[in-house]
């Protein structure tokens, strides 16, 4: 049972991150498009998706939505989903500038580093000693 409560509030959590990374990030592409028109927005997007994607496996390989993870087995799943999210975010970047070079780099590094600043800011999101129902 507390198990589970634990879960439901990283659920919240992750739901309200995903909720404040989405206004940023359509902040950011609406800025971008009203200064510099479709390539400043194209740019924006490819720095949101350099962030987010990343992010995902994160939370999909560390198994912090899952209550029947071990504490053992916890510290593993962290570190090697760290190492994935490293190391796709560093083949992201290589690929976007090899491949779709941002024609706007102002826009794509600020959406990029919006959205990560959303991630580290995010603990004051997370329901303390709140009930989550």
């Amino acid at each position: 049972m507390r198990q589970r409560r634990e879960v439901t509030r990283r659920q919240v959590y992750i739901r309200r991150l995903v909720t404040i990374q989405a206004s940023v990030a359509l902040t950011s592409v609406l800025l971008g498009f009203a200064v510099s028109g479709s390539t400043g927005a194209l740019s924006s997007l490819l720095g949101i998706a350099l962030a987010v994607i990343p992010n995902g496996l994160f939370i999909a390989r560390s198994g912090v939505l899952n209550h029947q993870v071990r504490a053992s087995q916890s510290a593993k799943r962290l570190f090697r989903a760290e190492m994935g999210k490293f190391g796709l975010t560093v083949v992201l970047f290589i690929t976007v500038f090899l491949t779709v070079p941002p024609s706007n780099p102002a826009f794509f590094f600020c959406a990029y580093v919006a959205v990560v600043l959303t991630h580290w800011l995010a603990p004051w999101l997370m329901p303390k000693h709140r009930p989550t129902d």
